[in-house]
């Protein structure tokens, strides 16, 4: 890989603190974020500096923009930041139950599944659970936390049962839980 492409380590330091703050502890900075998760990026800028952190406001702006993830979102006048999904703090994203497409995916460790199959798919310490509307990605997802296999969830079923989706900024699909009866477990060559 060309020098250039190469992942940036500061970068990728930095994308972690923001995870970290936006979606999980924005007390550990001093931080407080609005009901819908919104944090003013100056205020966001200048408690991560006085803990230590080399957030720049170019740095933030570079963060969000080239994300392959797109796990950040700034408001339209640039002022604010929030993670896009993943929160293990209570927000209201302010998103609207989507009709999703007949399946999706959700890609997981080998080593979780006999208990996604005794317990169905739990948010754990998330608010929701995430799925993929493709294999690879939720492929990309289960290797980051092991040996990866991938769940297939029947939407259309779960839908015709009640159960509401939501589609977070970045593509990523939301849902409370889901049950057992939904899930299917993909074999490598599907």
């Amino acid at each position: 890989m060309p020098a250039s492409q190469e992942p940036d380590p500061d970068k990728i330091q930095l994308s972690k603190f923001l995870s970290y703050v936006l979606r999980h502890k924005p007390d550990s900075i001093g931080l407080t974020l609005d009901p819908q998760g919104w944090a003013h990026v100056d205020e966001l800028i200048s408690k991560a500096q006085a803990s230590g952190s080399l957030l720049t406001q170019e740095a933030l702006r570079e963060i969000v923009e080239t994300s392959d993830k797109k796990r950040f979102s700034l408001s339209e006048d640039g002022t604010r930041i929030r993670s896009a999904q993943g929160h293990s703090i209570s927000v209201h994203l302010g998103l609207f139950p989507q009709s999703p497409p007949p399946v999706l995916y959700h890609g997981t460790a080998t080593r979780f599944l006999n208990s996604i199959l005794a317990n169905g798919l739990c948010a754990q310490s998330r608010q929701q659970v995430h799925l993929s509307s493709d294999k690879v990605t939720a492929r990309r997802v289960g290797e980051r936390h092991g040996k990866p296999v991938i769940l297939k969830i029947d939407t259309l079923q779960m839908c015709a049962k009640g159960f509401k989706f939501f589609l977070a900024e970045n593509g990523v699909w939301l849902v409370d839980q889901v049950p057992v009866e939904f899930l299917s477990v993909l074999n490598r060559e599907e």
